[in-house]
């Protein structure tokens, strides 16, 4: 697959990693030469620099062989003029991200006017995201795949204290469910029998949803569960402005502090029921004043990673049950594990997972990027011919970086071992290190391609470009 990315910034690069890895054909263009020199040294792609709304720089990229063009600039207009271009000179589909509210009403319309095939929007998602991790009532996160049948758990070792200092095949808790993965110091990787469990370690864990609840219920120490009354956002941009939206719409008492006058201002005309208070979210005077210690839950939403992370290990040392954080550099998971903030969102591995989705199509149901992209939780639905189809698990000789979680089959819900079999129709959810999926190409794939590529087929009838 051709794939054409403008927009060299934190998505575009994560995007351009994502697709090399599954040996697809990228191009990157950029106005930015330090982006660029940043994506050439770490990734084999082409790369082009020059502004892609002019046609002589796009026309460099022969847009009439791309089969993919993705605008991830920092301009929402230079997006959609991108892919408007990219359209008429050729490509087949185009996506662009677009972060204005004040497009929220219209993005059908503009798909249609302008050709754009998707749509996506970093902070709305990510605003989706928060408020359904907040709206579980848990502080252990679950991800729901197959209609809700089967589930993932990302559950820190300390909320089951016991199983520090244990070895796997020692413990006799796990019987309902399947241990998948060990997040450790930032690093994932898939553990054996003898594997010591750590109390910093995040464990990962598949099962039917009603195993897991049971599970949760019985073993993990979190409190009980109830769902947010009084919510405090700091930090009032877009993803802050989408945030409150949805949670005042499920009644939920939201509070927004940001510093920015005119941000502040757009707020309250925009907003309903929310209540917005122009001050900064570091001032622990303002914050006393606000009851921040008598908050349901916490969001920090600031434009810095390092204030986000300070103001959340505040909100857990003054005993707000639930405090999510976000954050946009990778080198900070580590200290979200020890610090024990309940959950930390990234915009662009959210924004990540939206356009792998949209290109992988039919074949793909869902898919859940992990630790920055280090492994990946893949819904596949199983077609005929592809080479798990008669072979037990055991026979497929998987590699030590690829778990089938489960397989749901009609309304049942298999957690296998190594006499299982996948049949035509199947729904597997599957866990992969980054390393081993053109293992996953080769497994669950018919025809010869990228990964990206055969699911293609199936689906197919001005600032700096670099900034995020």
């Amino acid at each position: 697959m051709r794939i054409l990315i403008v927009g060299a910034g934190k998505l575009g690069y994560k995007l351009t990693e994502a697709f090399t890895s599954e040996q697809d054909n990228v191009i990157v263009i950029d106005k930015d030469e330090r982006a660029l020199e940043r994506v050439s040294l770490n990734l084999d792609v082409m790369t082009i620099r020059g502004n892609a709304i002019q046609t002589e720089i796009l026309q460099q990229a022969d847009p009439n062989k791309i089969d993919l063009a993705v605008a991830v600039t920092g301009s929402d207009e230079t997006n959609m003029v991108i892919c408007m271009l990219a359209k008429k000179l050729g490509c087949r589909q185009a996506v662009a991200r677009v972060r204005n509210p004040e497009y929220g009403g219209q993005l059908e319309f503009l798909k249609q006017e302008l050709g754009i095939d998707y749509i996506v929007n970093p902070e709305f998602e990510t605003a989706k995201y928060i408020a359904e991790h907040l709206m579980k009532g848990t502080a252990v996160y679950v991800e729901a795949f197959a209609a809700g049948r089967v589930g993932m758990i990302e559950l820190p070792v300390k909320n089951i204290p016991k199983l520090s200092g244990s070895r796997l095949r020692e413990l006799r808790i796990f019987e309902s469910v399947l241990i998948a993965a060990v997040s450790r110091e930032g690093e994932m990787f898939i553990p054996h029998g003898d594997t010591l469990l750590e109390s910093t370690d995040t464990i990962y864990l598949f099962g039917e949803q009603q195993s897991l609840e049971k599970f949760i219920a019985a073993h993990v120490e979190q409190g009980e569960k109830r769902l947010p009354k009084n919510v405090m956002i700091l930090g009032g941009g877009r993803a802050g402005f989408y945030l409150a939206d949805r949670l005042q719409q499920r009644g939920i008492s939201v509070k927004i502090i940001e510093q920015d006058e005119a941000q502040c201002q757009y707020l309250i005309e925009n907003l309903k029921d929310v209540l917005v208070i122009h001050g900064d979210g570091t001032d622990h005077d303002l914050l006393r004043e606000e009851n921040f210690a008598n908050m349901d839950a916490l969001v920090t939403l600031t434009g810095s990673d390092e204030e986000n992370l300070l103001l959340a290990l505040l909100g857990k040392q003054q005993g707000i049950p639930s405090v999510v954080a976000k954050i946009s550099r990778s080198n900070f998971i580590p200290i979200i594990e020890q610090l024990g903030i309940d959950r930390a969102v990234n915009p662009v591995l959210i924004s990540a997972s939206e356009i792998l989705r949209f290109v992988q199509g039919g074949q793909i149901a869902s898919i859940e990027l992990l630790l920055d992209g280090q492994a990946e939780v893949v819904e596949i639905i199983i077609e005929a011919g592809t080479g798990v189809i008669g072979r037990t698990l055991a026979e497929l000789d998987l590699p030590k970086g690829v778990m089938i979680g489960a397989i749901v089959r009609d309304d049942q819900v298999i957690i296998p071992d190594g006499s299982s079999e996948m049949a035509v129709g199947d729904r597997a959810i599957v866990f992969c290190l980054r390393g081993d999926l053109p293992i996953l190409e080769k497994l669950f794939y018919r025809r010869k391609g990228g990964f990206f590529h055969e699911l293609w087929h199936s689906s197919k009838s001005p600032g700096k470009h670099s900034q995020d």
